[in-house]
């Protein structure tokens, strides 16, 4: 996607230079009209904002108890209450926030990088390169990953908890690499790519120079959409006990804990949970209009 030259345009004899507007500047102005989607991305900027810097200043770490005040329901020196232990609740949702969102940007870049490259090879090359790669792809689609998970878990009890994003990312990759491939396959018969195999382009240019760029929307689409996935299958691993592991917290661990005391503390399970449907309705609402901003066809969202 190159940035078109501006025009000149001649009216009864007078010049007037007209700038081209270029297909990221429509892209963009798409997706700042989309209200639903700006708002989710201003939430989710001052969320992940918040959940990084304000524990800076928090009085009360995710580790810190508060012996005077166990098992207390939300008041103003603990907002989101504390559990039987004493520990804030606040600082526990935001220390598991922060985890949460690094598992999913984690597996999301792994997701995105494997499946492009994966299914780039596939669909540019076709032949037994595509067959091999396809045949692998359809062996990772069989591999279960809770069992994957629970062999690690019960394998290795002290493993760091970046290994949770890493097999996600190692197995979830599958789709994306399809969707790319199916894109590769369409768009290497096109007339720019013979015109560039033409003057003399190695295959590492056209497919990272040429072919690519015209696959940003879904990929970025696609990477989009992933985090949200990512938090929820996280938040399911956690509430089997299969992720994250104490003493260090994530939004699923959070909600596996808070479950066990849902009738005598209830906010140690709600404020999580809200946690979660927030960010995963942003990042959902987000992916939406880059969606609608990256079609062409799209006519909701006037240009």
């Amino acid at each position: 996607m190159t940035e078109p030259a501006d025009s000149t345009v001649i009216v009864d004899d007078r010049e007037f230079s007209v700038a081209a507007r270029s297909q990221w500047r429509t892209i963009i102005r798409r997706f700042l009209r989309h209200r639903p989607a700006m708002i989710s991305l201003f939430v989710l900027t001052t969320i992940t904002l918040f959940v990084f810097i304000f524990p800076i200043f928090w009085e009360w770490p995710f580790t810190k108890r508060d012996k005077t005040s166990l098992s207390s329901s939300p008041s103003w020196d603990h907002p989101f209450g504390t559990d039987e232990l004493g520990k804030d609740g606040l600082g526990r949702v935001m220390r598991g926030t922060q985890r949460s969102l690094e598992i999913a940007a984690i597996a999301a870049f792994l997701i995105t990088t494997i499946g492009v490259f994966l299914g780039a090879i596939a669909g540019y090359f076709r032949g037994w390169i595509d067959s091999i790669l396809m045949r692998f792809t359809d062996l990772v689609l069989t591999l279960p990953l809770l069992v994957i998970v629970a062999v690690v878990s019960v394998g290795y009890p002290g493993a760091p908890w970046y290994t949770i994003p890493i097999i996600l990312g190692l197995v979830a990759w599958t789709g994306l690499a399809r969707i790319v491939r199916a894109e590769f396959m369409s768009l290497r018969e096109k007339e720019f790519v013979e015109a560039a195999r033409a003057v003399g382009a190695r295959d590492r240019r056209i497919i990272f120079r040429h072919i690519l760029p015209n696959l940003a929307g879904p990929i970025i689409v696609a990477a989009t959409l992933s985090i949200a996935g990512t938090i929820i299958t996280e938040t399911a691993l956690s509430f089997l006990g299969l992720g994250v592991r104490a003493p260090d917290v994530s939004l699923g661990f959070l909600i596996q804990s808070g479950l066990t005391a849902f009738k005598t503390r209830p906010w140690l399970f709600w404020f999580p949970s809200a946690a979660i449907v927030i960010i995963c309705l942003c990042v959902n609402f987000v992916g939406d209009g880059l969606r609608d901003a990256f079609d062409p066809k799209q006519n909701r969202i006037k240009a």
